[in-house]
Parts: structure tokens; sequence; C-alpha cells
């Protein structure tokens, strides 16, 4: 394994652990992340996206969460890892099993510096969110609703969790 699919690797035996603090530290601070439900620039943003979903499946029981990952492969530039996710969808309690490929780009010291996940939105959607999700999954008006409520929770998020600084320098 060569030291990029080891970085791969290590960040989903993290995401397996619900560890979102060495998840963050696997990306370059200028990193970009992008799936069908957010779009994320920065180190600390991204961060802030895995610590709020790892509380939220903490929070939701870890009776049902299980993390798999396969298929890692990657050279000094780019790399791909298939993964899937069961879990507990904290908005409905519903149970999900999300298929998703990753693909990834480093910087020279070997942090990632895009990170893109594709999964089928609408398959996510019928389990996620039931009779609703089956109904208008497939529509971009559902797409764009639950963008916009994971937008403003992460921002709440953030929000509460991550320490204020004053004009003058001082975190409060």
């Amino acid at each position: 394994m060569n030291p990029y699919e080891a970085r791969i690797a290590a960040f989903y035996a993290a995401f397996r652990e619900l560890d979102a603090a060495s998840m963050k530290a696997a990306y370059a601070p200028g990193a970009r992340f992008r799936d069908p439900v957010f779009c994320l620039s920065g180190r600390d943003e991204i961060g802030a996206m895995w610590a709020m979903l790892a509380q939220a499946t903490a929070r939701q029981g870890r009776d049902v969460w299980r993390l798999d990952c396969s298929d890692i492969a990657a050279d000094a530039s780019h790399g791909r890892a298939h993964w899937e996710a069961r879990y507990r969808f904290p908005a409905s309690g519903r149970e999900v099993h999300n298929i998703v490929e990753a693909s990834f780009s480093f910087d020279a010291s070997g942090l990632i510096v895009t990170h893109s996940d594709r999964f089928d939105f609408w398959r996510w959607s019928r389990q996620a969110l039931g009779p609703a999700g089956a109904a208008l999954g497939w529509t971009p008006w559902l797409r764009h609703k639950v963008q916009s409520q994971a937008a403003a929770r992460l921002k709440t998020y953030r929000e509460r969790s991550e320490p204020t600084t004053s004009a003058d320098g001082r975190s409060g």
C-alpha cells in the first residue's frame, strides 16, 4: 500500500470510529468537499461537517452504525475508494444503507485537496425520508431542500461548537 492509499485507508478507519478530528487532519487547509448534499471549502468547514455527522451518528446509537471500505487505489495525485455506511438517519430515525464512490486528489505532502462522494440521492432519500423521499427524491426541489437544511444545520453546529474570535483576536 503506497502512502496515498494509506491516507485513504486511515481516513476511513477514523470514519469507522467516528473520529472526526483525525478525518479533519487528513485534509489540506484549502481542501474542497462535494457530495449530493454538501459543497464545502476549507479544512475547518469540512471537519465541522464530519464532526456534526459523527455526533449525530453516535447520538442515534452505534447499534446500527457500520462502515465498510474497499477498492482503495491511489497515486501521488489522485485516489478513489468504494464505501458503504449503515446508520440511522437523525431526522427520521430510519435506517439507511448508503453506497458511495469517492474520489480524491492530494497535495505534495499527501493531504486531501479535493474529495468528491457520489451516491444515488433518490435511493438515499427513499431510505432516509421514507414515502416523501420515494415520491420526491428524484426532483431537484427535494435535493435543494435537503441541501439547504443540511447547510443550516452545519451553520448552527459551527456557531455552537467553534470558539469565536473577537475583533482584538481573543477567543470567547
